[in-house]
């Protein structure tokens, strides 16, 4: 998996952050980082806006959310919904979604980042959180589930709809990167993994 150290950031230069979270070896805790990795694979961005692979770095990431005026989130929570549900939550009610029914550290460690960055000085005036009820969550090993897989193209829309707004638009690539040399690396792309013997399941 890609992380920090693999992004070379312009200090001046972005001010709006994409995010993706989770954790990739848990199955659907993995979709936040599998829509920012198809983002990458298929849209340019404006040289304001930075895209990143959070993964489950947690503290990590505060610098770079002190630094962004624009915050954007995808990730997988777990609301109470039907699976495969996408919900769009906006500012303050952001850390309290992230925290209601909390399905690993990495939400607890994200509302921590939020605070952390906010006692600093710094921290977004305008955060969107897109997420999606999963399917399976007790996978290890375990890929995206179909259902959860075929939400990402509408999670994606709904974030460039997002970027639009705060006049970051995204353009879509002529032709799409390989998936191998995109965002996640080191056999960790969604192809290599799945072809890997990680498992799909039967289920969604």
């Amino acid at each position: 998996m890609s992380g920090l150290g693999d992004i070379l950031v312009d200090e001046d230069c972005f001010d709006t952050l994409v995010l993706g979270i989770g954790n990739l070896l848990w199955a659907d805790e993995g979709f936040g980082v599998r829509v920012v990795e198809e983002i990458h694979r298929t849209h340019t961005l404006p040289p304001e806006v930075l895209l990143m692979d959070g993964g489950t770095q947690g503290l990590y990431l505060e610098p770079y959310v002190r630094r962004a005026r624009n915050l954007l989130v995808f990730d997988a929570i777990d609301w109470g919904d039907e699976p495969g549900t996408l919900r769009v939550v906006r500012g303050e009610e952001v850390p309290a979604f992230m925290g209601c029914r909390k399905m690993s550290l990495h939400q607890t460690g994200f509302q921590d980042v939020l605070a952390a960055a906010s006692l600093m000085g710094g921290g977004p005036e305008d955060i969107v959180l897109i997420g999606v009820q999963a399917v399976e969550l007790e996978d290890w090993g375990g890929s995206l589930r179909p259902l959860i897989r075929d939400r990402m193209a509408p999670a994606i829309d709904l974030g460039l709809k997002e970027l639009a707004r705060w006049g970051r638009a995204a353009e879509r690539r002529a032709v799409p990167l390989d998936v191998a040399t995109g965002l996640v690396g080191n056999g960790f792309d969604i192809e290599s993994y799945e072809a890997g013997g990680a498992s799909v399941g039967a289920k969604g």
